[in-house]
């Protein structure tokens, strides 16, 4: 399904949108204000745990990158790179690494009941996805995404000076699936890159897509399943090519994601500095 939103900032645009049967995006509507909702179809949330001091990481990288292509509103999968810092101590620091990113990868872990964490590994809907490796990877990504959604998401984002203000919703409709869940917010960029010059990547210049570069954990839904956010989301000094806000509601303790929704940052709602 193809759906065509306008854009209302300045001349009149146009902008075609691919968008995962079952769910509708919406584009950025009046003034400079992006919008977005969630489909009734679960969309996957496909989290790619990566460092620069790896060097088995690249073809992780490059995969993230060659299967999520470009910021598509709608797509079935949604993507993030998450840099862990524990290869920082090899003798290169990663700058897209932080602590809460390696924290978010030791919580999967113990969802997911292993003993260790690794570099690079990809999860899918908050479980591991070792099948990304394999030409049956993308058939798993599709039935991920087949699923009908046990949450429901809206995102608004507004460009500030040196900001994006965000206001999220989020429903739970089950009451059984309220107990242990939250709302997270990321701002994730493209066309990032470093000339590695330690470790184990020394030499060697990395290309990024999909990158974490802020991570919000929010609020848990009330009595009747609701949450309401309003976040600022600082912009960083380095800015890559297109930039996404992302929100998605996951059970922190079982690591289940329930929905997640992208809203690319289009020019008229762009980060400004």
């Amino acid at each position: 399904m193809i759906v065509v939103a306008r854009l209302s900032h300045g001349p009149m645009k146009w902008l075609a949108v691919a968008a995962a049967v079952g769910g509708l995006v919406a584009g950025p509507a009046h003034g400079a204000t992006c919008n977005a909702t969630s489909g009734p179809l679960a969309t996957a949330l496909v989290e790619l745990y990566t460092s620069e001091g790896c060097n088995s990481c690249p073809p992780a990288d490059r995969w993230l990158s060659a299967t999520f292509a470009g910021n598509a509103a709608g797509a079935a999968a949604i993507p993030l790179a998450f840099h862990v810092d524990y290869w920082d101590r090899l003798g290169w620091k990663d700058r897209f690494a932080a602590p809460a990113y390696t924290e978010r990868q030791y919580d999967a872990m113990r969802a997911n009941h292993s003993r260790f964490v690794y570099t690079p590994q990809v999860l899918v809907q908050g479980r591991d996805f070792p099948a990304w490796r394999d030409r049956g990877g993308a058939a798993a990504l599709a039935a991920a995404s087949a699923k009908a959604a046990r949450a429901e998401i809206t995102l608004e984002a507004e460009p500030q000076r040196g900001s994006i203000a965000v206001k999220a919703t989020a429903r739970v409709p089950s009451s059984a699936d309220r107990k242990g869940a939250a709302l997270y917010i990321v701002l994730a960029d493209n066309g990032l890159a470093s000339d590695v010059k330690a470790g184990e990547n020394a030499g060697v210049r990395l290309a990024h897509d999909h990158v974490v570069r802020l991570y919000r954990a929010g609020p848990p839904p009330d009595a009747n399943g609701d949450i309401r956010w309003e976040v600022a989301l600082a912009v960083p000094a380095e800015m890559g090519s297109a930039s996404t806000v992302v929100a998605f509601v996951q059970n922190a303790g079982t690591g289940d994601v329930m929905q997640a929704l992208a809203l690319p940052l289009t020019t008229d709602c762009a980060p400004v500095r």
